[in-house]
């Protein structure tokens, strides 16, 4: 007697049935099912940009921003591994069990293996740092690069999985014009080969991640820009965005007594006179240590541009096989700008230029809060500074042009529900064998027309003890370092978390940190790690 089919099999025949419908639909006159280019960026801090407030140079960006939306309130995780989760797999990295040393459970599939089916080819060029072999996750071709040490000589790099002879000094090599023209390659071979056929890629630059490194040439042209200091550097930003209508333009203060989480005793010592500790103002700075951080931005800046210069040459890739009218482009940050100071890879020599492969230097407290303007904090918390990235949503074929904003809440595991919309995928409710939870995120092609909102119950964040929950206008936010101790703050009238409200509020936040503990245990049950890791500290 033949059996019955398997929940698996039945999903599979109703997938199938789904995409032909969609198919059938395109055929009768509805849009044709674009490509997707997602362009992520590394430690960019949230007004780093010419379109979101900044001064580095950033033409290509800017002009996608004026040609499609930009996200006033896009949120990441904090971090680099988790945000690559959700990006990828559509769930909180909670979810899916994603730590540095763990595996995501099996039925956490990637989006190009949830977009194979719907014919779409998947190619991949940057960091990856998400768990298992990429062309396992279902991409056609892959360059990886692994090595977050070295922008010159890295040691550690992969073609579609296979590693390729570490760079040699003088070979010309510089990771952001690497990381592009190996998309540019894939495309060029996509539409050689499969011209009809829409596809995926994924561009995940790892600038401006430390450490600073940059070509001398782009250096040059940012040498003196920042001898102004960060102060003023904090206050044009916002008066920028004020005038943009991103923000309000009020400005968080400048937090002095802050330190960065790994700061070693000796690192000081190690960089040299010119690195400090502490966001102090500029003022308060010796000139040579002002030049010194002067320089140290100015690399940071260099690498902004670098990789704005490259990603325009992806566009014009685009143009060039006929893709870029039905090319859905999607800019993002993992995280914001990073406070650390340290000293990894091969070292920092003192005698090396600044932003040469001898030197090893972090962006640091002062420059990170400017890169993060308006907001408070940095990368690893999840206040505003730690967790808001620029986002921009560009198709010329599906978003009307003229650089509209967007102010309904978003966050990056909204992507891969945007992108199966409109690839007329509907997400399985299995994989393998296994039963999948829903995906937590929304789809914002609501937002491509019209500034619209986004239906949900809340948005969640966890990471090294600090924790927040977004509900409505309202966030609840603790930081470890304050022993969880829970804030409130009321982000429509206070957008850079300048006045506490839970004293004057205990209702309110009995109720959220409720449903915060409520999200953690489900998420952390769903990922196989049973309990919170962060328990109930400060209740």
């Amino acid at each position: 007697m033949r059996k019955p089919p398997t929940r698996g099999l039945i999903s599979s025949i109703v997938l199938a049935f789904a995409l032909g419908f969609a198919g059938c639909a395109q055929a009768g006159g509805g849009p044709p099912r674009p490509n997707v280019v997602l362009v992520l960026a590394d430690d960019l801090g949230f007004s780093d940009i010419g379109s979101y407030g900044g001064e580095i140079a950033t033409p290509n960006l800017d002009r996608l921003a004026t040609g499609g939306v930009r996200l006033t309130q896009m949120y990441n995780t904090a971090r680099c591994w988790p945000t690559r989760a959700c990006l990828m797999t559509g769930y909180y990295a909670q979810q899916v069990n994603r730590d540095p040393a763990k595996q995501r459970p099996a039925w956490a599939a990637l989006l190009p293996e949830l977009l194979k089916p719907a014919g779409y080819h998947s190619y991949h060029s940057g960091k990856w740092h998400v768990d298992g072999k990429v062309q396992a996750g279902g991409f056609d071709h892959s360059y990886s690069f692994e090595d977050h040490d070295r922008y010159f000589t890295p040691k550690n790099h992969l073609l579609d999985d296979v590693p390729l002879p570490p760079v040699k000094p003088g070979d010309g090599y510089y990771a952001t014009t690497a990381i592009a023209q190996h998309a540019i390659d894939f495309l060029a071979g996509h539409a050689a080969k499969h011209r009809d056929q829409p596809f995926f890629l994924y561009l995940a630059f790892v600038a401006p991640h430390f450490p600073l490194h940059a070509l001398p040439e782009d250096i040059a042209r940012y040498r003196d820009r920042y001898l102004a200091g960060w102060d003023v550097i904090r206050e044009q930003r916002a008066r920028r965005l004020r005038k943009s209508g991103i923000v309000d333009g009020h400005l968080s203060a400048l937090d002095s007594q802050f330190t960065p989480r790994y700061l070693k005793p000796d690192l000081l010592a190690e960089i040299g006179a010119g690195e400090v500790e502490h966001a102090v103002p500029w003022k308060d700075l010796t000139p040579a240590q002002q030049r010194f951080q002067a320089t140290k931005m100015a690399i940071h800046a260099a690498m902004v541009d670098r990789m704005d210069r490259e990603i325009g040459r992806v566009f014009d890739q685009l143009r060039a096989m006929g893709a870029w009218e039905n090319t859905l482009i999607v800019f993002l940050s993992d995280n914001g700008a990073d406070a650390t100071l340290l000293v990894r890879g091969d070292g920092h020599d003192q005698s090396a230029p600044p932003g040469s492969a001898g030197s090893f230097l972090c962006l640091g407290p002062g420059w990170a809060s400017a890169a993060n303007a308006p907001f408070r904090r940095h990368k690893i918390w999840v206040h505003e500074g730690g967790i808001a990235t620029p986002g921009i949503l560009h198709w010329p074929a599906g978003i009307p042009a003229g650089g509209k904003l967007r102010h309904a809440p978003t966050h990056i595991i909204d992507f891969v529900p945007t992108v199966l919309e409109l690839a007329g995928v509907s997400p399985p409710e299995t994989w393998g064998s296994q039963t999948r939870p829903a995906l937590p995120g929304k789809s914002l092609v609501p937002l491509f027309k019209r500034d619209a909102a986004i239906p949900r119950d809340a948005l969640y964040w966890e990471h090294e003890g600090n924790r927040a929950l977004r509900q409505g206008d309202w966030k609840l936010v603790s930081e470890a370092e304050n022993k969880g101790q829970w804030e409130l703050y009321n982000l429509k009238r206070d957008r850079i978390e300048s006045k506490n409200l839970a004293p004057s509020h205990p209702d309110r936040v009995q109720e959220m940190s409720a449903r915060w503990r409520q999200m953690d245990e489900e998420f952390h049950r769903a990922g196989g790690t049973g309990e919170s890791r962060t328990g109930k500290t400060g209740e």
